[in-house]
């Protein structure tokens, strides 16, 4: 739950191809000792639903798994996929590249709703960031249905029509692309 008592369910998107790895699992790269997957599922602890989209791996607590079918359909697919888990009128939908993302972050995207469609982090350089933030179940669903198949959708084109709010830069938007990323998230250039 937020902080302010709002029951929220999250979707975490661990299926993409990591191309910028060479093919490496982005999702079970590790940071201090904890992989980026594990880094954001601490983050969502208080959850009332746990989904991750993606190949099944070892977390260090109990989630649901799905995949988009057929898997690799990108990630307007991946959350389609994650929205037929669970009922709290909030989805929080994060990648699994987030691993300064904390329990605070999640609880104040939560909690600044309001009545916007979605609460979303801005990375340092200021860029939104769709991936990291928390939403309207009904709103998301409705724009995700919008699009029809889902799979290789846009994520900003299929997001466009939600009325969105925006955190201040912060180191928590910050995701991992390339390895350069993982060195200094807090003067690393921001990524395209």
């Amino acid at each position: 739950m937020g902080a302010s008592g709002t029951a929220y369910d999250v979707v975490v998107l661990a299926g993409g191809a990591s191309r910028r790895f060479g093919g490496v699992d982005k999702a079970t790269l590790v940071l201090e000792g904890v992989s980026l997957l594990d880094r954001v599922l601490a983050a969502t602890e208080s959850a009332e639903s746990t989904v991750v989209v993606g190949p099944e791996r070892a977390t260090a607590r109990v989630v649901r798994w799905t995949q988009e079918e057929p898997p690799a359909g990108g990630p307007v697919a991946g959350v389609a996929a994650g929205l037929g888990f669970g009922t709290a009128p909030v989805v929080v939908l994060l990648s699994c590249d987030l691993p300064w993302l904390t329990a605070g972050d999640v609880a104040g995207l939560v909690d600044g709703l309001g009545g916007y469609d979605g609460h979303g982090l801005r990375d340092l350089g200021g860029r939104e960031q769709p991936l990291a933030a928390a939403y309207r179940r009904d709103a998301l669903t409705a724009a995700v249905e919008a699009v029809g198949d889902p799979r290789d959708q846009s994520v900003r084109r299929t997001f466009a029509p939600l009325k969105m709010l925006w955190s201040k830069p912060s180191r928590a938007g910050r995701d991992v692309d390339t390895w350069a990323d993982l060195d200094d998230p807090e003067t690393a250039a921001p990524t395209e």
